[in-house]
């Protein structure tokens, strides 16, 4: 059974997930936007800690890698990174998208199409479409205005933290949209991604920045 460490910090909050087989034998989180660099490596070490497991005993690290915020993103995989080559194992890649997708039951996930859209604070979202019961993607995320969302073909759940607002529009325009309550991406769904990464039952995602648009920057005066 494969020992996955996981990271996240691609959205308004941050979490560290310890998976062993299909257990979660720890987990920390934590609410807010802001100072993911410092409190993602004390909540990896308290996993470990917690489960009574070394870094060296890890079979990979993984990380959420975007679509999400720059600062927040960045933060994971450089610890992500940095573990996978103390333990001279992989860094994997997981969307924020798959992440979200993942926190959802199957029995749900087998009977619509899962849309996960984030908000990008720019008057868009950032959309990844997944077939019913499926989480591999429909090609690579997109940033789109909620007025020129797309028809889905059938049901559809809405996770992420765009989701309400998607999920009002696509109900005034007849589609049944389901709202669910997966609204931030978490570390314990993340590493479920990465055991069926690791296990080839998912194509494989380096750990690295996926940025739909280019970050937003404020020049200086």
């Amino acid at each position: 059974m494969a020992l996955i460490l996981a990271l996240d910090a691609a959205l308004a909050g941050c979490s560290a997930a310890l998976l062993e087989g299909e257990a979660v034998l720890a987990v920390r989180a934590a609410a807010g936007d802001r100072g993911h660099a410092a409190l993602l490596p004390p909540m990896a070490e308290a996993v470990l800690r917690e489960a009574g497991r070394a870094a060296t005993a890890l079979d990979a690290v993984a990380a959420v890698v975007g679509p999400g915020g720059f600062t927040g993103i960045r933060a994971a995989l450089a610890l992500a990174e940095g573990l996978a080559l103390g333990a001279g194992r992989p860094a994997i890649g997981v969307t924020t998208g798959e992440a979200l997708a993942a926190a959802l039951p199957p029995e749900l996930r087998a009977g619509r199409a899962v849309w996960a859209v984030v908000d990008n604070r720019r008057g868009r979202v950032l959309l990844e479409r997944f077939p019913a019961g499926s989480l591999v993607a429909e090609g690579a995320p997109e940033a789109v205005a909620e007025a020129d969302l797309p028809r889905p073909a059938g049901p559809v759940a809405l996770v992420g933290d765009a989701a309400a607002a998607v999920a009002a529009r696509l109900a005034a325009r007849g589609v049944d949209a389901l709202l669910s309550d997966s609204r931030l991406p978490g570390a314990a769904a993340a590493a479920r991604v990465a055991a069926m990464r690791l296990a080839g039952a998912l194509p494989p995602l380096a750990a690295r920045p996926l940025y739909v648009e280019p970050p937003a920057v404020r020049l200086p005066g």
